[in-house]
């Protein structure tokens, strides 16, 4: 299964991947950072496996943030 690796703190709030992807993700309302809904965090780093079907979505929203916090692995 895939598996989202998300690094919030990093995150310079643009919302493109809320926008491309509504349904994992989420603008922070505390510090306008994205979240990665239902995600497990370790040492600041957000990680979520997600379906196969989600993948593609996935990889368009990692090669559109401007920040390149969001990896597809």
């Amino acid at each position: 299964m895939p598996k989202i690796i998300h690094y919030p703190q990093k995150c310079i709030g643009c919302g493109i991947c809320q926008e491309m992807q509504p349904d994992v993700w989420r603008m922070s309302k505390a510090n306008g950072k994205a979240v990665l809904l239902k995600a497990r965090e370790k040492k600041g780093v957000q990680q979520l496996t997600i379906h196969s079907s989600q993948k593609l979505l996935t990889a368009r929203v990692a090669a559109a943030c401007p920040a390149r916090i969001i990896q597809l692995i």
